[in-house]
């Protein structure tokens, strides 16, 4: 009876071993994080007010919301009634409202719609201006803002209503698509 129990249990050995190897192989234990599809959102926050800074560590942008729901696809953030402020050079900054937007990879692409207003004061080299449209599209890194849209822009004693505008917010040139007409009313 030995030599039949040593090869019964030579056989459960083998049996116990090859189970034990094929489990550790072919086991591959669940995450315990929890997978979040990629359209579903990752953060949201309520009264934020956002400063980022330059390489130089000088401010380049503001974004000021009362909400923001941030989603990992594409990096995109949606704004609620947002407050954007770009920084350049010049001490008159520009300023951009809006109802909503959306910022895609970050901040390179901000789409503003429904009651847009861009608003940069007097400086040096540009008068007071205020732009209205129902969407624009922002490049902060660039300083670019631009709109296929009707859009009205006033400045002291000129208002120019056109369709479609090309910005260059670093220099103030703004570059006026179709359809446009202005009003000029010189001040007494």
């Amino acid at each position: 009876m030995t030599y039949k129990n040593s090869l019964i249990m030579l056989g459960l050995m083998i049996i116990i071993g090859f189970l034990t190897w094929t489990s550790l192989v072919f086991y591959h234990p669940q995450s315990n994080k929890p997978q979040v599809p990629q359209n579903s959102p990752d953060a949201l926050m309520e009264h934020v007010t956002a400063l980022i800074l330059d390489k130089q560590g000088k401010p380049k942008l503001k974004v000021i919301t009362p909400k923001l729901v941030h989603f990992p696809e594409n990096d995109t953030t949606h704004f609620t009634s947002p407050e954007l402020t770009l920084y350049r050079r010049s001490p008159k900054p520009w300023f951009i409202t809006s109802l909503h937007a959306i910022a895609t990879q970050g901040i390179e692409h901000i789409d503003f719609w429904d009651n847009v207003v861009v608003h940069h004061a007097a400086d040096e080299n540009n008068p007071a201006t205020i732009i209205k449209t129902t969407m624009l599209t922002v490049y902060p890194n660039k300083n670019l803002a631009q709109t296929q849209n009707h859009i009205t822009m006033t400045q002291p004693s000129l208002t120019v209503s056109a369709v479609g505008m090309n910005a260059n917010l670093k220099t103030g040139d703004i570059k006026l698509l179709s359809q446009a007409r202005g009003i000029y009313v010189p001040t007494s």
